[in-house]
């Protein structure tokens, strides 16, 4: 393989996404820790390669069926747009690249499924998780559900990266979930959610000459503006009922030193309305920074405490 060949493999994995569920898993296994659950390496070092793996292959589907609409985007950015590295052209891949990558992490997938198995922790609770995280996962792009032009894709990845990664993390040392988790991932959603939107104002254009059925297609430029912003709000709250309801002080309060980024992302989503021409860019790159931030306090609260 040339060196060109693997820039564009690289471009194409896209590895910075990982971030986001490492973090979360990262949040499980810091609930795990604060709880006072020895933690088992191995058996967390599994479960994180099928989380990696599972969110490789379903990237790789996603370029894979949505290569098209890809080539055609005008405004992609550093978080949307796909890879564009999928085609015909003498500085592409040829598409059935992203089918062999899939195929290949679906078989690291099943790998680890089968490694949890001999350690004895696939109990019913981590069988479950790991079934409807494939499910979710899997069924992203791929026909005939094809979840991501749905309008219901984006709820099933925020849920399984806010909720889902870290249950999964925890689930797998502690054989049980917990009330701190809902507490602590319930937040999330709501930012995740949002952070999807973000990357979705970019692509509109594009997905509306697809006729791609995303969340921001169905609802329409404005009422999208306003959902992403109500989201953030939303989500805040329910950091704010989860610290009422008794998530500790030192982990709840740390959080909320988010907040000034999400209100910069509210105005700034306003002054679009408003006609202010974007910077898709610095949105997306916002959006990335309030998740990906908030996740990461929490995460360290629990590990420190």
């Amino acid at each position: 393989m040339s060196g060109q060949s693997i820039r564009l493999f690289l471009r194409l994995s896209r590895p910075a996404f990982l971030i986001g569920p490492l973090l979360t898993y990262a949040l499980g296994l810091g609930i795990a820790h604060y709880l006072g659950h020895p933690l088992r390496s191995d058996v967390a070092l599994l479960g994180l390669l099928w989380v990696s793996a599972m969110q490789l292959s379903t990237h790789y589907l996603n370029e894979y069926f949505d290569t098209e609409a890809d080539n055609r985007n005008q405004q992609r950015t550093w978080f949307s747009g796909g890879s564009g590295v999928l085609g015909d052209g003498d500085d592409q891949l040829p598409r059935h690249v992203a089918l062999l990558a899939a195929a290949s992490t679906l078989t690291l997938v099943a790998l680890a499924t089968f490694g949890l198995g001999r350690l004895g922790a696939l109990d019913p609770a981590v069988a479950a998780i790991l079934l409807i995280g494939f499910l979710g996962a899997f069924f992203y792009s791929v026909p005939p559900l094809n979840l991501a032009a749905s309008g219901f894709g984006e709820l099933i990845t925020a849920a399984l990266v806010a909720n889902l990664v870290p249950a999964l993390a925890f689930t797998l040392q502690a054989g049980e979930l917990h009330r701190l988790l809902a507490m602590a991932t319930f937040p999330l959603t709501g930012l995740h959610l949002a952070g999807i939107l973000a990357f979705e104002f970019p692509d509109y254009a594009t997905d509306l000459k697809f006729e791609k059925r995303t969340l921001l297609v169905r609802l329409g430029w404005q009422p999208a503006m306003l959902t992403h912003n109500l989201l953030l709000l939303v989500s805040y709250a329910v950091l704010g009922l989860s610290y009422a309801v008794g998530l500790p002080t030192a982990i709840a309060l740390p959080a909320f030193l988010t907040l000034p980024l999400a209100a910069l992302q509210v105005w700034y989503m306003q002054r679009i309305d408003q006609g202010l021409k974007p910077n898709w860019n610095a949105l997306t790159l916002n959006a990335v920074a309030i998740m990906g931030a908030t996740v990461y306090l929490l995460a360290y609260a629990f590990w420190t405490r």
